[in-house]
């Protein structure tokens, strides 16, 4: 295993990243859901697709939830039916963006009465996470505008802050408020939380428990993601990412599909900056399978952060910064892409099987007969994603 030191290897060893139940739902576009044969019926079922992935992988460690996409009963037992399974539960979202009352806002909303229902929908995710053992509560608002004159600018971020303030001063000592932003859609002229420098100074004036969530797929085209990591960490407000891909607008593909070196990049600065296996710091999923089997798309995602975090960590840091302090560009520039074009999959192989993996983790679960077995079990029903 010579083209990765076990240096790397060892931080490789720590890394963990959450999946999203929502993930292994059927999902789609505005224009169609396409269904798929063995799609969880409920959220046991759910988490036990997830359990797939970490057993091929050991990788994923934790699944996140979403509000009321994944209630049931009685959370302590599903919480034992995760454990049972190797993996245990692990964010909770918060939905505010399906409901006929928050169709000109929820958390923002000029009506008390909607705002109060909504606080209270987070006031229950948040007796969730008393008793699933979660920590983040994650908050992402689908609020905004179409048109110029529409609504109070002002008076929505006034409105979001009281909000949000309510919810944070809910939760517990060791939980902790994390708020999403993004770019645009569904509102067009203008979105409550569009960006990181929103999203941070909402949460900078809640406390030390509230932290920003980066979705790699909120942003403008052109954007430089890596320089809001970078930002985020320095501040000490970046509290979790949300990996998925996009093309042109919130695309939810699978992370690393479009444009791997910008997740390398990314990653980078995660480990410049020390978020790389810390605790604060959580990586995540978001991510659509709108055609592609659901399982297999999230191996695949799982090991496409594993890879590139392999990379950037391959990158000769002295090097590197000697290069830069004598303004040797073209150098810098040759250290930083040597280790983006470096192979590290063989390694990462012999590796897995060194640990007792499969060297293929992708070929391993196409050949168990899972996929296979669902289908024929999970009938009668079935549960989607976000268009439930």
């Amino acid at each position: 295993m010579s083209t990765i030191p076990q240096t790397v290897l060892d931080q490789l060893e720590l890394q963990a990243i959450e999946l999203p139940s929502w993930a292994f739902g059927n999902s789609g576009t505005r224009f169609k859901v396409f269904g798929t044969p063995g799609t969880p019926r409920d959220p046991y079922e759910k988490i036990a697709d997830a359990a797939q992935v970490n057993a091929y992988t050991r990788l994923a460690p934790t699944v996140a939830l979403h509000i009321p996409w994944d209630k049931v009963d009685d959370y302590d037992d599903l919480r034992a039916h995760a454990e049972g399974l190797g993996v245990a539960l692990g964010t909770i979202n918060s939905n505010t963006f399906q409901d006929d009352d928050y169709k000109f806002g929820a958390l923002t909303h000029e009506d008390a009465a909607v705002r109060r229902k909504a606080i209270d929908h987070h006031f229950e995710c948040i007796d969730i996470m008393h008793a699933t053992g979660s920590r983040d509560l994650k908050i992402w608002l689908a609020e905004g505008s179409n048109y110029p004159g529409q609504a109070d600018l002002r008076g929505r971020q006034d409105r979001l802050h009281e909000s949000l303030q309510t919810i944070y001063d809910r939760l517990g000592d060791e939980q902790r408020l994390v708020l999403e932003y993004k770019f645009f859609e569904p509102a067009f002229y203008h979105t409550d939380v569009p960006d990181w420098g929103t999203s941070y100074a909402q949460v900078a004036a809640l406390g030390e428990k509230a932290m920003v969530c980066l979705d790699t797929g909120h942003h403008a085209p052109g954007t430089n993601i890596e320089f809001i990591v970078m930002q985020l960490l320095r501040l000490g407000k970046l509290g979790s990412f949300d990996f998925n891909s996009r093309f042109y607008a919130d695309d939810d593909l699978i992370v690393g599909a479009a444009d791997p070196y910008q997740l390398f990049r990314i990653i980078y600065e995660v480990a410049r900056g020390g978020g790389l296996n810390h605790p604060d710091v959580a990586f995540m999923l978001d991510q659509c399978h709108n055609v592609e089997d659901k399982i297999p798309g999230q191996i695949r995602s799982v090991l496409n952060v594993q890879e590139m975090t392999a990379r950037a960590l391959l990158v000769d840091t002295d090097a590197l910064r000697a290069a830069q302090v004598s303004g040797d560009v073209l150098e810098a520039n040759r250290i930083f892409m040597d280790a983006f074009y470096t192979d590290v999959r063989p390694t990462l192989a012999e590796w897995r099987e060194s640990r007792g993996l499969a060297a293929d983790p992708m070929t391993a679960f196409a050949e168990s007969g899972y996929l296979a077995r669902i289908a024929e079990e999970r009938v009668g029903g079935v549960q989607a994603g976000w268009g439930a």
